[in-house]
């Protein structure tokens, strides 16, 4: 339990359900006071306040579990790790692929319990063997498919999403104001938990030597100076400072970070779109489907950010030796702005079929990487 609406109204559910329910808050920093700044950041002690009245309205046992060092290992200095590598890291799947779903889940099954109840509007279906697969939510809107799509098999064994069903977020507040939960009007929280003021650059700064360097056109001529490359993520526009401007007038972009060379290749708009990404650390939500197992190539539609929209694409699996093998994935029509570090989700029709991070995306005009 979050301390949010959605967690609340989940909870309530199950215990309707019939469900012997236990509200669980997770602890992730050891200051959790400075991390909510209205409606940025979560799991504060304000959060956790929130989370406890909630379960005393519903009349369920409260625990707070500290899992503190785990996320600050397994999703913050992930984080930190992967900007510094010059790629874009997700740390909400992070959290949901170690945290809620591995430490949380584990510690859950070996005290006993069945299953973890989560706030997220998503779904889980039964197949005609009884085979649980990952679906997006009746809301799309709110959909949060693409974060949980980490899930692995097992894990989804022991999910449960009780909003999966739910029409909209409206209709989740005025069901909690009705069971007299204090946070029917309590605002979402957005952008990163461990980041409250949302300035991304800022904190990296702190936690990353950033050394002055290069910017770069695709010719490789120098425009500008960068303060550190690691701030910078593929398809940024704004912060740029181009001491030399384009010679069409025009806008340019981050179309690359080279770490290793300390330079930042930037570019015209154009130039952003890829029509081919390669993915690692492949996983599947659910058995995967025969194409995987035999390498055949796959339709499907492929989403590269949470709130972005699937694009129609064909997607194999390419095992090299004995790797662990990559996911190709076609895209039928360009996407701007991928950058690695992101992480694809594959979908056919409202189903997860899996993710994997992405590690190189591929220009129609041009290798990016």
């Amino acid at each position: 339990m979050s301390g949010g609406v959605d967690s609340a109204v989940a909870a309530a559910r199950a215990v309707e359900a019939g469900h012997d329910v236990v509200g669980v808050h997770l602890a992730l920093s050891r200051m959790p006071g400075t991390l909510r700044t209205g409606s940025r950041g979560c799991c504060t002690i304000e959060d956790s306040r929130d989370a406890w009245r909630a379960c005393d309205v519903l009349g369920i046992p409260y625990y707070v579990w500290d899992f503190s060092e785990r996320f600050k290992e397994d999703v913050v200095q992930d984080f930190i790790d992967e900007y510094a590598a010059g790629r874009t890291p997700n740390p909400c799947m992070r959290c949901n692929e170690r945290i809620k779903f591995a430490a949380l889940l584990e510690k859950a099954i070996a005290l006993g319990f069945d299953a973890v109840c989560t706030g997220h509007y998503a779904k889980v279906i039964e197949d005609a063997d009884g085979n649980r697969e990952l679906h997006r939510a009746a809301d799309w809107a709110k959909d949060q498919s693409y974060v949980l799509g980490v899930l692995t098999h097992e894990q989804l064994k022991h999910s449960m999403f009780p909003l999966a069903d739910t029409p909209s977020k409206a209709e989740v507040r005025a069901e909690a104001e009705r069971r007299g939960l204090s946070v029917a009007n309590k605002p979402d929280s957005h952008d990163i938990c461990f980041i409250p003021d949302g300035d991304t650059a800022g904190w990296l700064a702190e936690k990353i030597e950033m050394t002055r360097g290069d910017i770069v056109d695709e010719t490789g001529a120098k425009v500008g100076e960068h303060p550190g490359a690691n701030a910078f993520t593929v398809g940024q526009r704004r912060g740029l400072k181009l001491g030399t401007p384009a010679a069409d007038g025009k806008p340019r972009f981050v179309l690359e970070i080279r770490p290793k060379e300390n330079k930042v290749v930037v570019g015209p708009q154009a130039l952003l779109a890829i029509d081919e990404i390669r993915g690692i650390k492949v996983s599947w939500a659910g058995l995967p489907i025969r194409e995987v197992e035999t390498g055949e190539e796959f339709d499907c539609y492929a989403q590269v950010r949470a709130h972005g929209d699937p694009v129609p694409a064909a997607a194999r699996m390419e095992t090299a030796g004995d790797s662990a093998g990559q996911l190709v994935v076609r895209l039928a029509d360009p996407l701007r702005g991928v950058a690695p570090g992101q992480t694809v989700v594959l979908y056919q029709g409202s189903r997860v079929l899996g993710q994997a991070t992405i590690d190189a995306a591929r220009s129609l005009q041009r290798a990016v990487l």
